[in-house]
């Protein structure tokens, strides 16, 4: 008779009703590829009268999480409740008493990833999130094992939902950020709160991720450059299309000389490259490697079954590491010494969009204050915006980002401008 796997799920929102529909639907591929019977026994709740859209037939329900984290015969802890606490109680608990653990939860991941991959190792116990960086796209599996040959240069992804429908929208309906972000909210994209998603604080959450495993080093959330859309106007998405560009928020690692930079920001790119036509909901991970070139990773980065999806194939893992007797793993013991990139090394074109009294000199000013900090120009744009004032973009050569904060400072200084818009642009 096969072996039996018993899984407890900690909530049953959206991703966890998804894990039970496709362990039911998949069952015997997934008996197949793992020589066990893979069955839920147990999912955490907090409501049990209430209404779901699947049945519940086969496991019981139940408030009470130690139902699931003191039961002999539940030996993987799947945790789909988001937020950090309690899940991370949880999860240190289910590892502590040797089960393994396999969460969604980026929060969880990025800010306290280091203490669970310690305490799973201690355990000898599994511990894997696929599912916590772009849903339905298995990128951390592909940069630990499709990638682990070559060095990675660099990672830049688009791995927000919400912000890329809403840039999609202003883009194609040149509609208000103010407009897209309601008709966002009213669709169910976007939180009624929808500062961790618009200000860049999601995405910034899996780029700490991402550079973990693909360089090794843990940075620190607030080591991350981050920007996010509130202050993108129509008129900068009117000049990006102008000049053949797309705006979009995008993720960015970069390894230089054994350090690593960290950003995420709106980023103007190219309108051929491959990251530029990838929208609405959809997410995409760019990875640059010094032996395989530019690979580009594209899917659902959220909803039920594609996240769903990730949570399985990571079970599955957990299920042949148990056959082969080899648990204790975590998705990458690769380790370097985390050191941030200096400014002075951090080289990129920018895109500024600066409003100034409209009067003799004043432009002089600017391109003087640029001039002196070393920052050439490569577009300049410039447009009466009413009697007294004009907007002027400029679309900087490649600079350091050292010269570029030195010109915006003194910029600063003089009352008749101020810049509005700063954003990176990737060379065409």
């Amino acid at each position: 008779m096969e072996a039996k796997l018993e899984v407890g799920i900690l909530g049953f929102g959206t991703v966890g009703s998804g894990v039970i529909h496709i362990l039911e639907e998949h069952a015997e591929k997934i008996s197949q590829m793992t020589g066990y019977q893979v069955s839920v026994k147990t999912v955490l709740v907090r409501d049990l009268e209430k209404n779901r859209r699947y049945e519940t037939k086969g496991f019981s329900l139940t408030t009470e999480p130690s139902d699931i984290l003191n039961d002999p015969a539940i030996s993987v802890v799947v945790e789909v409740m988001g937020s950090i606490e309690p899940a991370r109680e949880y999860v240190l608990q289910a590892l502590n008493a040797g089960k393994h653990v396999v969460t969604a939860n980026k929060d969880l991941i990025a800010l306290h990833g280091d203490e669970l991959i310690a305490v799973a190792q201690a355990n000898q116990c599994d511990l894997f999130y696929e599912a916590s960086v772009a849903g339905g796209i298995p990128i951390l599996r592909t940069i630990v094992n499709g990638l682990a040959a070559d060095k990675i240069q660099k990672v830049m992804g688009i791995v927000n939902g919400t912000t890329n429908f809403m840039l999609t929208k202003m883009k194609t309906e040149k509609r208000s950020y103010e407009d897209v972000l309601k008709e966002a909210q009213d669709l169910g994209f976007a939180e009624s709160d929808p500062t961790n998603d618009v200000d860049g604080i999601d995405a910034a959450r899996k780029m700490v991720i991402l550079t973990r495993l693909s360089f090794g080093m843990n940075v620190d959330l607030a080591d991350v450059d981050t920007v996010g859309i509130r202050g993108i106007a129509p008129r900068d998405m009117e000049v990006a299309e102008q000049l053949k560009y797309v705006i979009k928020l995008v993720g960015t690692a970069e390894e230089k000389n054994g350090s690593v930079a960290v950003s995420v920001g709106p980023v103007l790119l190219p309108k051929y490259h491959p990251m530029a036509g990838v929208n609405n909901e959809n997410n995409a991970v760019f990875v640059t490697g010094a032996a395989a070139g530019e690979t580009m990773y594209y899917g659902p980065g959220a909803g039920e079954l594609p996240t769903a999806t990730s949570v399985v194939s990571d079970i599955i893992t957990v299920a042949k590491n148990s056959k082969l007797g080899i648990n204790g793993n975590v998705f990458n013991s690769y380790k370097h010494d985390t050191k941030q990139t200096v400014p002075e090394e951090i080289f990129s074109k920018y895109y500024l969009r600066i409003v100034m009294d409209d009067k003799t000199g004043t432009f002089l000013k600017l391109t003087q204050i640029f001039a002196e900090a070393g920052v050439g120009f490569d577009k300049i744009l410039q447009e009466p915006l009413d009697e007294f004032t004009a907007t002027v973009v400029v679309v900087t050569h490649v600079t350091s980002k050292a010269q570029l904060e030195q010109a915006i400072e003194k910029v600063k200084l003089e009352p008749q401008m101020q810049v509005e818009a700063k954003y990176q642009v990737v060379e065409g």
